[in-house]
């Protein structure tokens, strides 16, 4: 029995080493190339549209102080309305400086009377010199009178323009048009003439100015591909808005100038834009994003940004199919448009860029190109 249990073992053992012999006859052929999806590279004129972060800023700014002293007796403004170039803001009490108007008239009207007794003692005094009947240092002081009798008038007008300005003074107009913000003061406050302390601020909000900022880097870019032809210079210097919320700003804004010197902390240089504001949406300060138009690439290389990746130093990649194989190779991307890179360099008319299926492929593996996921949902939808 112990015999037949041992052949019985051994038969297993052979036919199990068989099968497994026999399993790679009968497998599956090996597969041929993996699909991936592809697409074909092109080039077409393209605007070149960088958007960058601004800020807005008050196309004119007043900060209003008391240029004389005294007490506020009224405002004559509504906080945060619009206010005129010249509409009264604030009344100082002006008794005093009537008072000093009135007294610099009246020294005005003393000259007057002291310059015509001089005058004609001056004159009398030059007639008796020629006749010998006084001596030429009389008629010297007498001239020298006359002279400081005139300069005392002089001196009177002087002081009631003064009085008269500082009159006006009390009376605190705004300096420009614009939408006045609130009061640092209320009636009853005293203040001092050229205080720090601001009585109220008035901006001019339409048109307003964005203040854009770009690297100095990029800057220099642009400039180094308009002067090797790289692209061509816009053909107008628009600008367009997108709000703090995503929304587009519905105004179009004109590039005014650039600073010349570059910010040491950001390494960035402001661009100012003036937009028109009639409706008061942008104030200063606000947040947006300036959409500009840089110029056009007459042969732009615009690849999907899923069909770029970086490689362990930080380098982009773009796999393409080469003779049938995956080959990777070293691009340089500029800006990104419509959710693509712009291509500077390493592709060319004509590769076959591999965009889907990145993750199952490895350089050298053998590949053909496929339709995208996209290219094939129409055919799907007709059957």
């Amino acid at each position: 029995m112990r015999q037949i249990v041992k052949i019985a073992s051994v038969l297993s053992v052979a036919l199990w080493i068989t099968g497994c012999e026999q399993k790679p006859e009968q497998g599956p052929q090996q597969r041929g190339p993996m699909e991936v999806g592809a697409l074909t590279v092109t080039a077409k004129p393209q605007s070149i549209m960088v958007e960058l972060p601004g800020r807005s800023k008050a196309y004119l700014e007043a900060e209003v102080r008391p240029q004389v002293s005294g007490i506020i007796m009224t405002r004559g403004f509504t906080e945060g309305r619009d206010v005129e170039k010249g509409q009264s803001l604030y009344q100082i009490e002006p008794s005093t400086y009537e008072a000093a108007l009135v007294s610099a008239e009246a020294d005005l009207t003393s000259a007057n009377a002291s310059l015509v007794s001089a005058k004609a003692k001056a004159v009398r005094f030059e007639k008796l010199v020629k006749l010998n009947s006084i001596s030429e240092q009389d008629y010297d002081e007498a001239d020298a009178a006359y002279k400081e009798a005139m300069a005392r008038v002089t001196v009177a007008k002087a002081a009631i323009n003064t009085a008269k300005i500082n009159l006006e003074y009390t009376k605190v107009t705004a300096p420009i048009s614009g939408r006045v913000g609130k009061s640092d003061v209320t009636p009853g406050a005293l203040v001092t003439a050229n205080q720090s302390q601001t009585l109220a601020t008035i901006q001019q909000l339409d048109p307003i100015n964005i203040d854009i900022a770009q690297s100095s880097a990029q800057m220099l870019r642009l400039k180094s591909q308009l002067k090797r032809g790289q692209i061509e210079a816009a053909a107008n210097a628009n600008v367009e808005l997108i709000l703090e919320d995503g929304t587009p700003y519905g105004h179009t804004g004109v590039l005014q100038f650039a600073e010349v010197t570059v910010n040491e902390n950001t390494g960035s240089v402001i661009i100012r834009a003036e937009f028109p504001n009639p409706d008061g949406t942008l104030m200063p300060g606000m947040y947006v994003r300036a959409v500009l138009n840089t110029g056009t690439d007459p042969e732009a290389i615009l690849v999907p940004q899923k069909a770029i990746t970086r490689n362990t130093k930080g380098q982009a990649v773009a796999m393409v199919i080469d003779d049938g194989k995956v080959a990777a190779r070293i691009v340089t991307t500029a800006e990104v448009i419509d959710n693509q890179w712009r291509i500077l360099d390493g592709l060319k008319v004509g590769d076959q860029l591999i965009v889907e299926g990145l993750q199952k492929i490895r350089p050298g593996a053998p590949v053909k190109a496929g339709p995208l996921v996209a290219d094939k949902k129409p055919e799907t939808q007709q059957k």
